[in-house]
């Protein structure tokens, strides 16, 4: 998905031990620690990136974290510090804000960001409470058509619904459990904005309705709400159906049939450029439609989730060749959006069109604090096993590289974190 509109001190080594056992030996049923963060005087350390964070700040951070755990590498902890303190005590998070300052009514808190926050937040041991922190305030302002908008009581979208779904998941929730006063769940919403197949664009998702009702394919929104639709987060594994998608016609549809509708559509829309294209920005000098890299990279990680990873290869092999300027421009997020687009396919990030992704991702905030050896890259063909986990909690090898990183001597300080209400 695009952008849109948008600490620690010691610990003893008896904490230390209990962060490095093996997740066999941790009582999933008591509640995890949650560390402290120390507040720095420099609001951006432990940021990835150099550009203005004020719309992207924790969604970068964010994705960053979701790419490098798949890639076994282990945050430091400045930069898992940073993304704590961008978190109120409401539990919401902004796009961006001072921590020197306490959240006011003024904090311009917001869906997408406290979303993409809590599936980062999910893949940080110790980190529990502040990721149900976040869970409890995205349900306190869901819609009551069962949807989010980008704001907290504005009108429900497919994409901040998809990402808050994401969110839900990734911390274990029933997804059909969450319903609004009204009683409708997020799937409710998202099936209310898919075009219908036998028409225009059927199969796609449309952002919102017009003014009056009517949908419009969107691809950014197609992309996100299949995702949604599958009750999946932004790193979601992969595997092949063994058929091509069809689009299915008719009232009372399931929503898998509502996602693979929506996968019907993006492999429409990949086969004839190999990507997905984007209006062209004012100032550019033309008016033909421009490659649109971020949302194509969105579209593999939908069509791999869905089970149409042989459709989403060629994209990657396209991404593969064009997208490296665009990377380098654009920074963390995009890096990690083509690391998860990698990983869904079966292709190597660590060598992506001769490329290494980890390491440019890395590079981009505060050196890691393990990187763990990987096992062998599956292949397009074999990596459905493997991948088709991802979206059960923390992989075995994050564990292995926390291990690594308090065996180097870094600690956590352990401390309950009060689930206020209001400022901090």
């Amino acid at each position: 998905m695009t952008v849109r509109r948008s600490a620690a001190a010691l610990a003893s080594t008896a904490v230390l031990m209990a962060f490095a056992a093996p997740a066999a030996l941790a009582d999933s049923s008591s509640p995890s620690p949650s560390v402290s963060p120390t507040v720095p005087s420099d609001p951006h350390a432990g940021l990835y990136g150099t550009s203005d964070p004020t719309y992207d700040g924790v969604w970068r951070q964010s994705l960053a974290f979701l790419a490098q755990k798949i890639e076994y590498v282990t945050p430091s902890v400045e930069a898992v510090n940073w993304l704590k303190l961008q978190q109120c005590d409401s539990g919401a998070f902004a796009s961006y804000r001072d921590f020197r300052k306490p959240c006011d009514a003024k904090t311009m808190t917001d869906t997408n960001a406290t979303a993409a926050a809590v599936q980062a937040l999910a893949e940080l041991t110790g980190e529990k409470t502040a990721m149900e922190n976040g869970i409890d305030w995205l349900a306190s302002v869901q819609n009551d058509d069962g949807g989010w908008g980008y704001s907290a009581g504005s009108p429900s979208d497919a994409n901040s619904t998809a990402i808050v779904v994401g969110a839900f998941a990734r911390a274990g929730k029933k997804l059909p459990d969450v319903t609004s006063p009204a009683g409708h769940t997020p799937y409710d919403l998202l099936r209310g904005l898919a075009l219908p197949c036998g028409g225009k664009d059927g199969g796609a998702f449309a952002y919102q309705p017009d003014k009056k009702g009517a949908l419009a394919a969107n691809a950014d929104a197609t992309a996100a709400a299949v995702l949604g639709t599958l009750g999946k987060g932004l790193a979601a594994g992969s595997y092949n159906a063994g058929k091509a998608p069809a689009c299915a016609t008719g009232t009372g549809l399931t929503t898998e049939q509502v996602a693979q509708n929506g996968a019907y559509w993006l492999t429409g829309a990949l086969a004839a450029a190999g990507h997905l294209d984007q209006a062209p920005m004012p100032g550019a000098g033309t008016t033909d439609p421009q490659p649109d890299f971020g949302n194509t990279a969105d579209a593999v990680v939908a069509l791999a989730a869905s089970g149409h990873r042989d459709k989403a290869v060629p994209a990657v092999t396209w991404l593969e060749k064009n997208s490296g300027a665009w990377a380098k421009q654009s920074g963390p997020a995009a890096y990690a959006q083509l690391i998860l687009a990698a990983h869904a396919t079966g292709t190597d990030a660590r060598h992506f069109g001769g490329t290494d992704l980890v390491a440019l991702l890395n590079a981009t905030g505060p050196a890691p604090a393990a990187t763990a050896i990987p096992s062998p890259t599956p292949t397009p063909a074999s990596a459905s096993s493997a991948a088709s986990d991802d979206d059960s909690g923390v992989g075995v090898w994050w564990l292995v590289g926390v291990g690594l990183a308090f065996g180097a001597g870094i600690g956590f300080l352990l401390s309950n974190r009060r689930k206020d209400k209001g400022g901090r």
